[in-house]
């Protein structure tokens, strides 16, 4: 057989990998959708627990089946490249929150709308320190990486983990001092669109603290890839860079 022709044999039966997760993270969406709009659409408590029940495990483990793929076949999986993409789709989906934001806020002749209470101020401030921080110990973390030093690079690690469960925690409090104070997501216009930002962002930064807890457990192990870590971080420099608008427009503005 000629060189052309066992080029042309290995084209036509080319390998593609197979994953069963990707499905999996988008039933968790579909069921995460419901749940919202069982709660706010419908007021149907029940089911929306329900909803939220299988969304929630279905995500997380969506989120961890596919990163334990990308762990386990180094360069495979998550690919520095095809993050970016994802980046930028999400950087859309934020940018269609914000837009509908300023679209309302610049109309709005009477500002606070009614119902509004003083959102905290130093709250966030200490969540940014923490945000930016974490990006922070992240880049430490890649660099212990890279030059070999697998004890410096877990020590980072776990800072990172628990500098982003601290932004979680700080959010979480917040938002329950808040709705205590009446300040809920149905109050007017600015209650929806703060939780909804305030809510999308925190999601992302779950789902970026799943990739790194997730990827703990082999690094622990000895197996941590450059190429994994490498996309993990870009995904969570721009968690943290999206912040800096949330903070900015939706708090100071």
């Amino acid at each position: 057989m000629s060189n052309h022709d066992v080029a042309h044999a290995d084209v036509g039966h080319a390998h593609w990998d197979t994953s069963v997760w990707p499905v999996v993270i988008c039933l968790s969406i579909l069921a995460l959708a419901l749940a919202f709009n069982f709660q706010f659409v419908y007021h149907a408590g029940f089911p929306a627990v329900i909803a939220l029940g299988i969304a929630v495990p279905l995500l997380l483990g969506g989120i961890a089946g596919w990163t334990s793929e990308a762990v386990a076949h180094p360069g495979e999986g998550l690919s520095f490249a095809s993050m970016g993409w994802f980046i930028l789709a999400e950087a859309m989906i934020f940018m269609s929150f914000f837009a509908a934001y300023w679209f309302m806020r610049l109309e709005e002749p009477n500002w606070p709308p009614a119902g509004t209470v003083d959102l905290p101020k130093l709250i966030p401030l200490i969540m940014t320190v923490c945000l930016v921080s974490s990006s922070v110990t992240f880049h430490h973390a890649e660099h212990q990486l890279v030059k070999g030093n697998h004890s410096g690079f877990i020590t980072w690690l776990l800072a990172t983990i628990v500098l982003g469960l601290a932004f979680l925690g700080m959010s979480g409090f917040e938002w329950n001092h808040l709705i205590h104070a009446g300040f809920t997501i149905q109050i007017n216009w600015f209650g929806t669109v703060f939780y909804s930002i305030t809510g999308l962002h925190g999601s992302h930064v779950l789902v970026g603290l799943g990739i790194f807890i997730v990827g703990l457990f082999p690094a622990l192990a000895g197996k941590a890839p450059v190429g994994y870590w490498r996309t993990a971080g870009l995904y969570w420099h721009f968690v943290d860079i999206i912040w800096f608008f949330v903070v900015s427009q939706v708090y100071f503005w």
